[in-house]
C-alpha cells in the first residue's frame, strides 16, 4: 500500500473535561475561530470555515490521561512563514503562556507548549524545501536550539493581532505509541505512509509524498507496565484528507488491515492504540 502523496492531516479531535476553559484558550489566546457549537462539542478552525481543525468534545467525567501511557504527543499547527510563527509566539509570550521548548530540526522551526489540560502543542514553520536534506531514502532532522531573535526579528511595530493566519492547518499529528513496532506496521505497511526518518532512537517519522512527516511516533514516555484508558481525556482520533477511491478500495481489501468502518465516503480505523483515523477524499 502506498497513500496518495496528496494526503495531508485535517483534523484532530480532543476529549475535554472543560470545555470553556479549552475554548477560550485555542481562540482567546492561540487564535482560532469557532465555526460552529453544539450541546457538547466546539468545532474551530483558522477561518470560521469548515473542514475544521480542532474539534473539542466536553466530557467532564472523563479519568485524566495516565502519564506514560500511549496517546497524543502533540498536534502540530504550520504557519507558512517565519513571521505568522513570530505574531503567535509573541501573543503567547504577551499572555505569559508557559513554553516547554524551542527548537530548530534542520527542516523546521518550532515552538512547543500544552494547553490547559495537558494536550502537546506544536506550532512551527518550514524552511524552504531546498535546504531539506535528503540522504539515501531519509530525511535529515535533530532537535537543535532555536534562535528565537531570528523569528521575532520578522515583526513590526504595525502588527495587529486579529488571530492566526486563515491558511493556517494541521502540519503533523505525534503520537507516544505503546509499540514502535506497531505504529510502523499501521501507519506504514496498513495506510501506505513512507518511513522518513526512522535514526531518532525511540521515534519514527513517517509521510505522503515528500514530506518530512505527516506522522510521528515515539515511545519516548511509554511505560509498559500502564495501559491507557480509552475514555481518558486527550486525542480521540484524527482525519487524514487528499485520499482517492482508489486507495480506499485497496485498503477495505487489504489482508493485514483491521477492522474498518465504511461511513458514507468515509472510512474509519483504530490504530493499535486505539486512536481512531478517518481517511477522507
Amino acid at each position: 500500500m502506498k497513500i496518495p502523496d496528496t494526503a495531508k492531516i485535517q483534523s484532530a479531535d480532543l476529549r475535554v473535561r472543560d470545555l470553556q476553559t479549552m475554548f477560550e484558550f485555542y481562540t482567546g489566546i492561540i487564535g482560532l475561530k469557532e465555526i460552529e457549537r453544539t450541546d457538547d462539542s466546539s468545532f474551530l478552525s483558522a477561518n470560521s470555515n469548515y473542514p475544521y481543525l480542532l474539534k473539542l468534545t466536553e466530557d467532564k467525567n472523563a479519568p485524566v490521561r495516565i502519564r506514560g501511557t500511549a496517546g497524543l504527543f502533540h498536534v502540530a499547527y504550520k504557519f507558512h512563514n517565519r513571521k505568522e510563527l513570530a505574531r503567535v509566539f509573541m501573543r503567547l509570550f504577551d499572555h505569559k503562556v508557559k513554553f516547554q521548548g524551542f527548537s530548530d530540526h534542520i527542516v523546521s522551526e518550532a515552538i512547543y507548549l500544552a494547553d490547559p489540560e495537558g494536550n502537546g502543542i506544536e506550532l512551527y514553520a518550514d524552511r524552504p524545501e531546498n535546504e531539506w536534506i535528503w540522504q539515501f531514502g531519509q530525511i535529515q532532522m535533530d532537535t537543535l536550539p532555536l534562535d528565537l531573535s531570528k523569528v521575532t526579528n520578522e515583526l513590526d511595530d504595525k502588527d495587529v493581532w486579529k488571530g492566526i493566519h486563515p491558511e493556517t492547518f494541521l502540519g503533523h499529528i505525534h503520537l507516544n505509541v505503546s509499540d514502535l513496532n506497531e505504529a510502523e506496521r499501521f501507519y506504514n505497511e496498513l495506510l501506505g505512509f513512507k518511513i522518513s526518518n526512522n535514526l531518532i532512537p525511540g521515534g519514527l517519522f513517517m509521510a505522503a509524498g515528500n514530506y518530512h512527516h505527516h506522522i510521528g511516533a515515539n515511545t519516548w514516555m511509554n511505560d509498559k507496565r500502564l495501559k491507557a484508558d480509552s475514555n481518558a481525556a486527550g486525542l480521540t482520533g484524527f482525519a487524514i484528507s487528499g485520499v482517492d477511491s482508489d486507495y480506499k478500495n485497496e485498503l477495505e481489501k487489504f489482508p493485514k488491515g483491521a477492522k474498518i468502518i465504511t461511513d458514507n465516503d468515509v472510512l474509519r480505523i483504530r490504530d493499535h492504540d486505539g486512536i481512531e483515523v478517518s481517511l477522507l477524499s
